[in-house]
């Protein structure tokens, strides 16, 4: 099994990039990146595996990798149902990059690495390290909008089939 600040498994991408199992357009490949990839990119990429499922494949990294995931985003996201307590921080690869189809920034400025043809997002996201739960909970709601509008524009439906996917409350 792979540790912390290791980079993304080859076998990982290689196994995205094909075309969609149900035999539809290849599933877009979504890349959330911060600094530690402790906290906003662990969130926000447990938003849309949860929320998108399969036809979406998700990756998060950092520039500078923490030795764990923040434990207010664990338990925030453990709240409305998300479980990203197995996660850990890894450092992003040129390898995930340069496959992306879109790459997500949050925070990590010059540190991100920037590829001609790959759509790019920067999203401003206050960093949830060293925040209360409460806190954190905004974050994560704002992720959950964010992420959300990036499904529209990717044309992605909601895919999980959770109760939390289809009503779209939050449980606290």
């Amino acid at each position: 099994m792979s540790g912390p600040g290791d980079g993304v498994a080859a076998d990982r991408v290689q196994g995205d990039t094909e075309a969609n199992p149900s035999g539809g357009r290849p599933i877009p490949r979504v890349l959330f990146l911060c600094v530690h990839n402790a906290g906003r990119s662990q969130m926000a990429a447990g938003w849309l595996r949860h929320l998108a499922g399969d036809p979406v494949a998700v990756y998060s990294g950092g520039s500078e990798p923490a030795d764990e995931v923040n434990r207010a985003a664990v338990e925030a996201m453990h709240e409305v149902g998300i479980d990203i307590s197995q996660e850990y921080p890894k450092h992003w690869t040129d390898e995930v990059v340069r496959v992306a189809d879109v790459v997500v920034t949050m925070g990590c400025g010059d540190a991100c690495p920037f590829y001609p043809g790959i759509r790019y997002q920067d999203w401003e996201v206050d960093d949830p390290a060293g925040q209360s739960v409460a806190d954190v909970r905004l974050i994560r709601d704002d992720l959950r909008r964010r992420v959300e509008t990036l499904m529209d524009d990717l044309g992605v439906l909601r895919g999980s089939g959770s109760p939390l996917a289809e009503s779209g409350s939050d449980r606290r």
